[in-house]
């Protein structure tokens, strides 16, 4: 079954248990003309878009995940369905393995977990066939990354809150490993993926800041500490879902 029609399973699923019995009824509610978009995504015709995904999210007071993955918030989906789906930078477009690129799309790397203890951090791991993020070639070229040098991780804890909460999505060029002062980059500390904005020392050494100063003071690295570091590249976007 592609990911279409699981998406259009979801949608009918959560309106009849939002107690909307017809299409109709459902595309009226979201402010839609006609009925044949609601009928087309619960056909599996139709890709959602990632307007109509959150316009129907609020009108079945569900969040845009459950949709998506007909899961409730704060779940996951299994690693075959992650693997079989990728996200659009702009939201909750999804698109099947099979589905083509456009003339302007490039497709990233997106590590769901990063295994970074035994050395594998995301600028080691050039083979990769899990999902992928979709870029238009015009936002890598404004950032100045090379498609080859760039993946995404996900960012955990509450560190960097509030501009990047625990689940954000964060964009990374592995080519960019010279620190520049006040800027976000991913760095490998003992095996741990981290996002943090650095600076330098002096010495030689490292100033990591978080966001969240309240919970999470400045740490200093210098001399021998500095070794455990590694600067895995600088981060040129994140995309933040509240």
């Amino acid at each position: 079954m592609s990911l279409n029609h699981r998406v259009g399973q979801h949608i009918k699923h959560l309106r009849l248990k939002a107690g909307i019995k017809s299409q109709a009824k459902l595309a009226e509610l979201c402010g839609w003309k006609s009925q044949s978009r609601v009928g087309n995504y619960e056909a599996g015709s139709r890709t959602v878009s990632p307007a109509d995904a959150e316009v129907l999210a609020k009108v079945l007071e569900v969040d845009p995940a459950e949709i998506i993955f007909g899961l409730p918030n704060g779940k996951s989906p299994n690693r075959k369905y992650q693997d079989e789906a990728a996200f659009s930078i702009s939201g909750f477009e999804f698109w099947d393995s099979d589905t083509p690129l456009n003339e302007d799309e490039v497709e990233i790397p997106f590590y769901m977990e990063v295994e970074l203890s035994a050395g594998q951090g995301i600028a080691e791991m050039p083979h990769f066939n899990g999902p992928k993020l979709r870029f238009a070639k015009s936002t890598l070229r404004k950032s100045h990354v090379d498609q080859t040098h760039a993946a995404c991780v996900r960012v955990s804890g509450n560190s960097m809150e509030p501009v990047l909460p625990s689940g954000s999505t964060v964009g990374v060029d592995t080519s960019q490993t010279n620190v520049i002062d006040g800027k976000m980059y991913a760095i490998n500390h003992d095996g741990m993926l981290r996002i943090k904005t650095l600076y330098k020392l002096p010495s030689g050494g490292l100033r990591l800041r978080s966001f969240n100063l309240d919970e999470w003071p400045d740490e200093r690295y210098e001399g021998d500490d500095i070794k455990h570091i590694t600067v895995i590249g600088k981060v040129f976007w994140y995309s933040v879902l509240l």
